[in-house]
Protein backbone atom coordinates (compact mmCIF):
# COMPACT_ATOMS: atom_id res chain seq x y z
CA UNK A 1 0.00 0.00 0.00
CA UNK A 2 1.27 3.46 -0.87
CA UNK A 3 1.26 6.04 1.89
CA UNK A 4 0.21 8.90 -0.42
CA UNK A 5 -1.57 9.19 -3.78
CA UNK A 6 -1.04 12.28 -5.94
CA UNK A 7 -2.92 12.87 -9.22
CA UNK A 8 -1.79 16.07 -10.96
CA UNK A 9 -4.45 18.25 -12.57
CA UNK A 10 -4.65 20.77 -15.38
CA UNK A 11 -6.84 23.43 -13.74
CA UNK A 12 -6.11 26.10 -11.09
CA UNK A 13 -7.94 24.04 -8.43
CA UNK A 14 -6.23 21.50 -6.14
CA UNK A 15 -7.97 19.35 -3.52
CA UNK A 16 -6.44 17.20 -0.81
CA UNK A 17 -7.73 14.75 1.79
CA UNK A 18 -5.23 14.27 4.63
CA UNK A 19 -7.43 12.44 7.13
CA UNK A 20 -9.55 9.90 5.23
CA UNK A 21 -6.95 7.11 5.28
CA UNK A 22 -8.15 3.67 6.38
CA UNK A 23 -4.91 1.68 6.00
CA UNK A 24 -3.45 1.03 9.46
CA UNK A 25 0.27 0.16 9.08
CA UNK A 26 1.53 -2.97 10.82
CA UNK A 27 4.01 -0.97 12.92
CA UNK A 28 1.31 1.24 14.48
CA UNK A 29 1.36 -0.69 17.76
CA UNK A 30 -1.71 1.02 19.22
CA UNK A 31 -3.37 -0.31 22.37
CA UNK A 32 -6.91 1.01 21.98
CA UNK A 33 -9.54 -0.82 19.96
CA UNK A 34 -9.49 -0.29 16.19
CA UNK A 35 -13.19 0.59 16.20
CA UNK A 36 -12.41 3.45 18.60
CA UNK A 37 -9.50 4.63 16.46
CA UNK A 38 -11.61 4.62 13.32
CA UNK A 39 -13.88 7.32 14.73
CA UNK A 40 -10.99 9.72 14.16
CA UNK A 41 -11.07 9.19 10.40
CA UNK A 42 -12.61 11.65 7.96
CA UNK A 43 -14.30 8.54 6.64
CA UNK A 44 -15.43 8.56 2.98
CA UNK A 45 -14.15 12.08 2.25
CA UNK A 46 -12.02 10.69 -0.58
CA UNK A 47 -15.18 9.16 -2.09
CA UNK A 48 -17.11 12.42 -1.82
CA UNK A 49 -14.51 14.09 -4.03
CA UNK A 50 -13.54 11.21 -6.33
CA UNK A 51 -14.82 13.25 -9.28
CA UNK A 52 -11.83 15.61 -8.97
CA UNK A 53 -9.40 13.97 -11.44
CA UNK A 54 -12.15 13.78 -14.08
CA UNK A 55 -12.51 17.58 -13.89
CA UNK A 56 -8.78 18.18 -14.23
CA UNK A 57 -8.57 19.06 -10.55
CA UNK A 58 -5.36 18.12 -8.75
CA UNK A 59 -5.78 15.55 -5.99
CA UNK A 60 -3.60 14.44 -3.05
CA UNK A 61 -4.75 11.77 -0.60
CA UNK A 62 -3.27 10.11 2.50
CA UNK A 63 -3.92 6.39 2.90
CA UNK A 64 -2.62 6.15 6.48
CA UNK A 65 -4.84 7.33 9.37
CA UNK A 66 -4.38 10.69 11.06
CA UNK A 67 -3.96 8.95 14.42
CA UNK A 68 -0.80 7.28 13.10
CA UNK A 69 0.75 10.54 11.85
CA UNK A 70 -1.18 13.78 11.37
CA UNK A 71 0.09 15.68 8.34
CA UNK A 72 -2.03 18.65 9.40
CA UNK A 73 0.47 19.38 12.18
CA UNK A 74 3.86 21.08 12.15
CA UNK A 75 6.87 18.88 12.84
CA UNK A 76 7.37 20.84 16.06
CA UNK A 77 3.93 19.79 17.41
CA UNK A 78 5.06 16.55 19.03
CA UNK A 79 4.24 15.44 22.57
CA UNK A 80 7.62 14.37 23.94
CA UNK A 81 5.97 12.40 26.77
CA UNK A 82 5.12 9.79 24.11
CA UNK A 83 8.80 9.12 23.47
CA UNK A 84 11.33 6.86 25.15
CA UNK A 85 14.16 9.36 24.56
CA UNK A 86 14.60 13.13 23.97
CA UNK A 87 13.50 14.43 20.57
CA UNK A 88 16.51 15.87 18.67
CA UNK A 89 14.65 18.80 17.08
CA UNK A 90 12.77 21.86 18.43
CA UNK A 91 9.29 21.32 19.88
CA UNK A 92 6.34 23.54 20.83
CA UNK A 93 3.41 22.74 23.11
CA UNK A 94 0.43 24.28 21.33
CA UNK A 95 -3.29 23.69 21.81
CA UNK A 96 -3.37 20.54 19.67
CA UNK A 97 -0.55 18.95 21.66
CA UNK A 98 -2.34 19.77 24.93
CA UNK A 99 -5.46 18.03 23.59
CA UNK A 100 -3.39 14.95 22.77
CA UNK A 101 -3.69 15.67 19.04
CA UNK A 102 -0.17 16.56 18.00
CA UNK A 103 1.88 15.19 15.14
CA UNK A 104 1.45 11.73 16.70
CA UNK A 105 -1.78 11.38 18.62
CA UNK A 106 -1.68 10.57 22.33
CA UNK A 107 -5.47 10.51 22.90
CA UNK A 108 -8.56 9.85 20.82
CA UNK A 109 -11.30 12.48 20.48
CA UNK A 110 -12.93 10.93 23.55
CA UNK A 111 -9.74 11.03 25.62
CA UNK A 112 -8.81 7.35 25.29
CA UNK A 113 -5.02 6.75 25.29
CA UNK A 114 -3.74 5.32 22.00
CA UNK A 115 -0.67 3.61 23.38
CA UNK A 116 0.29 1.43 26.32
CA UNK A 117 3.95 1.96 25.50
CA UNK A 118 6.40 4.69 24.63
CA UNK A 119 7.40 5.20 21.02
CA UNK A 120 10.99 5.26 19.90
CA UNK A 121 12.45 8.37 18.34
CA UNK A 122 13.38 6.27 15.31
CA UNK A 123 9.84 5.03 14.64
CA UNK A 124 8.42 8.55 14.79
CA UNK A 125 11.15 9.76 12.45
CA UNK A 126 10.25 6.91 10.10
CA UNK A 127 6.60 7.98 10.09
CA UNK A 128 7.67 11.52 9.23
CA UNK A 129 9.80 10.31 6.32
CA UNK A 130 7.15 7.90 4.99
CA UNK A 131 4.06 10.05 5.56
CA UNK A 132 4.56 13.72 6.40
CA UNK A 133 7.29 14.67 3.95
CA UNK A 134 5.83 12.87 0.89
CA UNK A 135 2.40 14.35 1.54
CA UNK A 136 3.56 17.94 1.83
CA UNK A 137 5.97 17.58 -1.08
CA UNK A 138 3.20 16.24 -3.33
CA UNK A 139 0.79 19.00 -2.33
CA UNK A 140 3.42 21.74 -2.73
CA UNK A 141 4.23 20.47 -6.22
CA UNK A 142 0.58 20.52 -7.23
CA UNK A 143 -0.07 24.00 -5.82
CA UNK A 144 3.05 25.33 -7.50
CA UNK A 145 2.18 23.74 -10.85
CA UNK A 146 -1.39 25.07 -10.77
CA UNK A 147 -0.12 28.55 -9.95
CA UNK A 148 2.42 28.45 -12.76
CA UNK A 149 -0.21 27.33 -15.28
CA UNK A 150 -2.85 29.91 -14.40
CA UNK A 151 -1.28 32.68 -12.34
CA UNK A 152 -3.34 31.68 -9.32
CA UNK A 153 -4.35 28.57 -7.39
CA UNK A 154 -7.38 27.66 -5.28
CA UNK A 155 -6.52 24.86 -2.88
CA UNK A 156 -9.26 23.23 -0.83
CA UNK A 157 -8.15 21.13 2.15
CA UNK A 158 -10.99 18.58 2.48
CA UNK A 159 -12.13 17.35 5.90
CA UNK A 160 -15.16 16.06 7.77
CA UNK A 161 -16.26 16.72 11.34
CA UNK A 162 -18.56 14.95 13.80
CA UNK A 163 -22.05 16.26 14.41
CA UNK A 164 -21.07 17.14 17.98
CA UNK A 165 -17.51 17.83 19.20
CA UNK A 166 -16.19 15.18 21.59
CA UNK A 167 -14.33 15.94 24.82
CA UNK A 168 -10.82 16.08 23.31
CA UNK A 169 -11.62 16.96 19.69
CA UNK A 170 -11.35 20.76 19.87
CA UNK A 171 -11.28 23.53 22.44
CA UNK A 172 -15.10 23.59 22.21
CA UNK A 173 -16.24 20.19 23.54
CA UNK A 174 -19.96 19.52 23.15
CA UNK A 175 -20.36 22.07 20.38
CA UNK A 176 -23.00 21.13 17.82
CA UNK A 177 -21.36 21.72 14.46
CA UNK A 178 -23.01 23.40 11.46
CA UNK A 179 -23.20 21.68 8.08
CA UNK A 180 -19.96 23.30 6.89
CA UNK A 181 -17.05 25.15 8.46
CA UNK A 182 -14.74 27.18 6.20
CA UNK A 183 -11.31 28.05 7.59
CA UNK A 184 -8.80 30.53 6.19
CA UNK A 185 -6.93 31.29 9.43
CA UNK A 186 -8.70 34.63 9.79
CA UNK A 187 -8.05 35.73 6.22
CA UNK A 188 -4.34 34.90 6.18
CA UNK A 189 -4.39 31.88 3.84
CA UNK A 190 -7.03 33.03 1.31
CA UNK A 191 -8.62 36.28 0.21
CA UNK A 192 -11.64 36.94 2.47
CA UNK A 193 -13.78 37.57 -0.64
CA UNK A 194 -13.14 34.00 -1.80
CA UNK A 195 -14.01 32.63 1.63
CA UNK A 196 -17.18 34.71 1.65
CA UNK A 197 -18.10 33.48 -1.84
CA UNK A 198 -17.78 29.88 -0.65
CA UNK A 199 -19.94 30.53 2.40
CA UNK A 200 -22.59 32.32 0.34
CA UNK A 201 -22.67 29.49 -2.20
CA UNK A 202 -23.22 26.80 0.42
CA UNK A 203 -25.76 28.87 2.33
CA UNK A 204 -27.68 29.42 -0.90
CA UNK A 205 -28.04 25.63 -1.11
CA UNK A 206 -29.79 25.67 2.27
CA UNK A 207 -26.85 24.77 4.51
CA UNK A 208 -25.59 26.28 7.76
CA UNK A 209 -22.04 27.61 7.51
CA UNK A 210 -19.49 28.96 9.98
CA UNK A 211 -16.29 30.76 9.04
CA UNK A 212 -13.18 30.11 11.19
CA UNK A 213 -15.15 28.63 14.09
CA UNK A 214 -14.38 26.20 15.55
CA UNK A 215 -11.92 25.26 12.77
CA UNK A 216 -9.65 27.96 11.35
CA UNK A 217 -7.42 25.61 9.38
CA UNK A 218 -4.11 24.30 10.64
CA UNK A 219 -0.73 23.40 9.19
CA UNK A 220 -1.70 22.46 5.63
CA UNK A 221 -3.41 25.73 4.74
CA UNK A 222 -0.80 27.67 6.70
CA UNK A 223 1.98 26.17 4.60
CA UNK A 224 0.30 26.47 1.23
CA UNK A 225 -1.81 29.62 1.42
CA UNK A 226 -0.30 32.95 0.36
CA UNK A 227 -3.11 35.17 -0.93
CA UNK A 228 -0.80 38.11 -1.68
CA UNK A 229 0.69 35.88 -4.39
CA UNK A 230 -2.71 34.53 -5.51
CA UNK A 231 -2.27 31.22 -3.70
CA UNK A 232 -5.53 30.65 -1.82
CA UNK A 233 -5.72 27.76 0.64
CA UNK A 234 -8.95 27.03 2.52
CA UNK A 235 -9.95 24.24 4.90
CA UNK A 236 -13.45 22.92 4.27
CA UNK A 237 -15.12 20.81 6.96
CA UNK A 238 -18.26 18.81 6.09
CA UNK A 239 -20.52 17.56 8.87
CA UNK A 240 -20.52 13.75 8.86
CA UNK A 241 -24.19 13.62 9.76
CA UNK A 242 -24.92 14.87 6.23
CA UNK A 243 -23.61 11.70 4.59
CA UNK A 244 -22.88 8.87 7.03
CA UNK A 245 -23.92 7.03 10.17
CA UNK A 246 -21.36 8.11 12.75
CA UNK A 247 -21.67 4.84 14.68
CA UNK A 248 -21.43 2.28 11.86
CA UNK A 249 -19.37 4.60 9.57
CA UNK A 250 -21.58 3.56 6.67
CA UNK A 251 -22.82 6.14 4.12
CA UNK A 252 -26.54 6.86 4.26
CA UNK A 253 -29.04 8.34 1.82
CA UNK A 254 -27.52 11.81 2.16
CA UNK A 255 -24.23 10.74 0.57
CA UNK A 256 -25.39 11.05 -3.05
CA UNK A 257 -26.97 14.51 -2.74
CA UNK A 258 -23.96 15.85 -0.84
CA UNK A 259 -21.56 14.52 -3.47
CA UNK A 260 -23.60 16.23 -6.21
CA UNK A 261 -23.51 19.47 -4.22
CA UNK A 262 -19.73 19.26 -3.90
CA UNK A 263 -19.39 18.47 -7.59
CA UNK A 264 -21.38 21.59 -8.52
CA UNK A 265 -19.40 23.59 -5.96
CA UNK A 266 -16.05 22.57 -7.47
CA UNK A 267 -17.33 23.25 -10.99
CA UNK A 268 -18.22 26.77 -9.90
CA UNK A 269 -14.74 27.18 -8.41
CA UNK A 270 -13.26 26.23 -11.77
CA UNK A 271 -15.04 29.14 -13.41
CA UNK A 272 -14.03 31.58 -10.68
CA UNK A 273 -10.97 33.83 -10.85
CA UNK A 274 -10.34 35.17 -7.33
CA UNK A 275 -8.22 37.99 -8.76
CA UNK A 276 -11.51 39.54 -9.95
CA UNK A 277 -13.49 39.20 -6.74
Amino acid sequence: MRYVTSRPGTTPVVLDSPHSGTWYPDDFGHACDLAVLRRAEDTHVEKLYDFAPGLGVGWVEAHFPRSYLDVNRNLTELDETLLDAPWPDPLEAGAKVRLGKGLVWRLTDDGVPLYARQLTVEEVQRRIECCWRPYHEALAQQVQAAHQRHGYCIHINCHSMPGVAASHATEFPGMEHPDFVIGDRDGTTAHPALTRWMADYLQAQGHSVHINHPYKGVEIVRRHGLPSQHRHSIQLEVNRRLYMDEVTLEPHEGFGPLKLLLLDFVRELLSLDPRRL
